[in-house]
């Protein structure tokens, strides 16, 4: 039987620390155009109290998402010790594609695949490469076609990129801008057989009817702004925060049962870091229903230094701990790894994983 496994991993975290104390000078508004009653100072202390987020990463004013994209796609094909040339696709997971300095305007012409491919310099026209926007969720998404298609026998490699520079589409007025943040990191996904390691298992949904809105695109909260025709992340905070808590638990629940894996063998949970205590709330309630203690170090948490990358944030933390850089957070053979994230859709996965 053939099974996909991580060959190798590549993260690139931008090199700008964008702390909390940055925003103090901030107006931030109401979604009603008006000013919150609140000091900043204020508005930012419950802020980091509420998500755990102190401090972000944004790439640096000459990048784009393709670019970091790239830098993650060349570390992790160094790290898999493989030609490039014989990757059979590049799956490129992001939001909003390429989007210059200064502007919100989304670039997607062509797809981010292409463009790290062409980057890359990759002549094989055999690789085809694509775009997978699925919010952040996405990279787990990518993650999961591509193991289809490694099972299928229609591919021997592939290479999963989540890249984003969210900090190009946020409204500086609106509060929630402070979440969001830019980076990427990648996998390179092999065949291999005889084995009993890779992709055990995985659970998707979409809960689109009651849900799909939670998060879109929509006008700035100060409508006097130069730029109030542009459009900006908008968070049904709460109403996210409900939504996971009460369905990620079960998709990962499902997954595991898919895998016929217990959940007291799972020796790490790599969620996506979009809320400090909404992540905490989810894998308590997955214990909690399975009659169990959430272990110590279960779940890495890097939301508080690194803000919420969307699709970059879960590889991310993959590659840090693969590579001893996230202590005392490791990862030894036959290990079972619990993936799973949550976002705009209302989308959420959960890929089981045997290393």
């Amino acid at each position: 039987m053939i099974q996909a496994l991580i060959k190798g991993t590549g993260s690139y975290i931008p090199d700008q620390i964008i702390d909390n104390e940055t925003f103090s000078s901030a107006l931030f508004y109401e979604s009603n155009n008006v000013p919150i009653d609140k000091n900043t100072d204020v508005v930012i202390s419950k802020f980091s109290e509420i998500t755990g987020i102190k401090s972000r990463r944004y790439a640096n004013n000459n990048q784009q998402a393709s670019d970091l994209g790239t830098l993650a796609a060349e570390r992790a094909i160094a790290d898999a010790e493989i030609d490039k040339e014989t990757l059979d696709y590049i799956i490129v997971a992001h939001n909003f594609g390429d989007v210059l300095h200064n502007t919100n305007r989304v670039d997607m012409l062509p797809t981010l695949a292409s463009r790290i491919k062409m980057n890359l310099q990759i002549h094989n026209p055999a690789c085809v490469a694509y775009d997978l926007p699925f919010g952040c969720p996405g990279w787990v998404e990518a993650v999961i076609q591509a193991n289809y298609f490694i099972r299928s026998g229609d591919a021997k490699r592939c290479l999963v990129i989540g890249a984003e520079t969210l900090s190009r589409v946020v409204d500086p007025h609106d509060r929630d801008s402070m979440i969001y943040s830019d980076g990427a990191a990648a996998v390179i996904l092999e065949a291999a057989t005889q084995t009993e390691r890779g992709i055990l298992a995985h659970a998707t949904e979409t809960h689109a009817i009651q849900h799909a809105m939670l998060l879109q695109m929509g006008p700035g909260y100060h409508q006097e702004d130069e730029n109030s025709a542009n459009r900006y992340i908008k968070m049904q905070g709460r109403k996210v925060y409900e939504f996971a808590v009460t369905h990620v638990p079960q998709a990962m629940a499902k997954a595991l049962q898919k895998a016929k894996v217990n959940l007291k063998d799972v020796k790490k949970i790599l969620i996506h870091q979009a809320n400090e205590k909404m992540d905490e709330a989810i894998v308590n309630r997955l214990y909690k229903h399975a009659g169990l203690v959430v272990p110590d170090n279960i779940m890495p948490m890097t939301i508080s230094w690194l803000g919420n990358s969307s699709v970059a944030t879960v590889p991310t933390m993959l590659d840090l701990i693969k590579r001893e850089k996230f202590p005392p957070h490791e990862i030894s053979d036959g290990d079972i790894i619990l993936f799973a994230s949550v976002g705009a859709g209302m989308n959420i996965n959960a890929i089981v994983y045997r290393w």
